[in-house]
């Protein structure tokens, strides 16, 4: 059975319906009245559009895309004139209405399938034009911008975002609450804190953390028995016992104190227990791989808890998609907004591109075929092809575009009276001969 031809136009177009995407333009004031600028399009060339290369991510890349898909051609002043504030509030809500469309459990193994999700929350960092003073850096005399996700491994989907400058640190848009519950995060170290993984707790969640050096919490009580003369932990502080031990796990409860939020100008001192386990390994910096959290000791040792935290490895990826793929950070403006339209844009792409895939994986399963899609591989396919699926949407909208045209009318010189270097050099070669 072979997928349909139009399979990809009807899935993407049943993502964004042409009715929304007019409604809801004209609620956030994208479109005031009708004009020659067709808002459906424009969405798709943005979308797509930023996966076709480099130039497209301009707004005169944008343009030429548009003019290209559609037949059309339309005055630099009047497009560039779209990319407004409003506009980039209308691809947010463009954006929040498609993760939740897309999101779909794919088949993980047993372990994490007693969570109500798994959870990777992490940022990147943008590098932009030096003189965008709304995105400061850590450095000076250069911008950047931090793209902070909160990314569901379960449903291969965005769950939170933000976009800051890079002088805030991820940990602060990280949000505890009721919406934990359930729920498995995987932390690095960035967001080290035992205030946060007692809030994680608290509210049902559960975390996996590697174990900061700088913590060195004291051991209360050891969690696996060990035969023969094995040397006693309790008491002791983690990283103080690691040189004399040979043993190929730790599996320790240990206790940490931390201050709680501030309440009428104070803050009180709390303690909590959790659970630190390590992995022998001889290329670590303390001969283990060290990780804290409160996942319970019955049901998961330390090679599960070290195999389920490669699991974090997934937005590492993402991030790695978004700058090498799309080219996430090659923007030609000074102005945040449009920064700001361009990242979510970025992001956009990668939600149709994981709609598209998941039409694939479900296709493979219904053959019963067994094959893989790397992700990495699969940007670059649909990369390739993504003018194609431009020109697929464009044309079920009845559009006839005619490229010739296109060429010619982007080709020749905007201004008659200007001349090209040849016909000034001519110009001035007559004058002199003839005075």
């Amino acid at each position: 059975m072979r997928l349909s031809p139009d399979a990809i136009t009807s899935l993407l177009t049943s993502l964004f319906p042409s009715g929304m995407i007019d409604d809801l333009a004209r609620e956030r004031e994208v479109v005031v009245r009708e004009r020659k600028l067709d808002i459906r399009v424009f969405v798709w060339t943005l979308i797509v559009g930023f996966a076709v290369g480099g130039e497209a991510r301009s707004i005169a890349g944008y343009r030429r895309t548009y003019n290209a898909a559609t037949g059309q051609n339309l005055f630099a002043s009047s497009f560039y004139d779209r990319f407004t504030m409003q506009l980039e509030q209308f691809l947010r809500d463009l954006l929040d209405h498609a993760v939740e469309e897309v999101a779909a459990p794919h088949n993980l193994a047993p372990a994490f399938e007693q969570f109500r999700d798994v959870v990777v929350a992490d940022a990147t960092v943008v590098r932009l034009h030096r003189f965008l003073s709304a995105f400061p850096a850590t450095h000076p005399n250069v911008s950047g911008l931090k793209l902070y996700l909160v990314h569901s491994v379960t449903t291969q989907s965005v769950i939170a975002r933000a976009i800051t400058d890079e002088r805030t640190h991820e940990s602060t848009l990280f949000k505890t609450g009721s919406w934990m519950r359930g729920r498995l995060f995987l932390l690095d170290l960035g967001f080290f804190k035992y205030h946060r993984f007692a809030r994680i707790d608290e509210n049902g969640g559960f975390f996996v953390s590697r174990l900061k050096r700088s913590a060195n919490p004291e051991i209360v009580r050891e969690l696996r028995e060990w035969r023969g003369r094995a040397i006693p932990l309790e008491g002791k502080n983690v990283f103080d016992v690691l040189g004399d031990l040979c043993r190929e796990h730790i599996d320790v409860e240990v206790e940490v104190s931390f201050q709680r939020r501030e309440y009428n100008e104070t803050r009180s001192w709390d303690s909590k227990r959790f659970r630190v386990v390590g992995v022998r390994d001889e290329d670590a910096d303390d001969g283990y791989r060290l990780y804290i959290t409160n996942l319970p000791s019955g049901k998961f040792n330390p090679e599960d808890i070290s195999t389920l935290y490669r699991a974090r490895w997934v937005v590492e990826l993402l991030f790695r998609e978004l700058k090498s793929q799309y080219g996430l950070g090659r923007f030609q403006t000074e102005k945040e907004h449009i920064v700001r339209i361009q990242v979510t844009a970025a992001l956009l792409t990668l939600v149709v591109s994981r709609a598209i895939l998941r039409l694939f994986v479900d296709h493979a399963e219904e053959l019963g075929d067994d094959c893989v899609f790397p992700t990495e591989r699969w940007a670059t396919t649909f990369r390739s092809y993504a003018q194609q699926v431009l020109s697929e949407i464009v044309v079920s909208f009845d559009y006839d575009p005619n490229l010739p045209n296109t060429w010619y009318q982007e080709a020749r010189q905007p201004a008659p009276s200007r001349q090209t270097l040849l016909e000034e050099v001519n110009t001035a070669l007559y004058a002199g001969f003839t005075s």
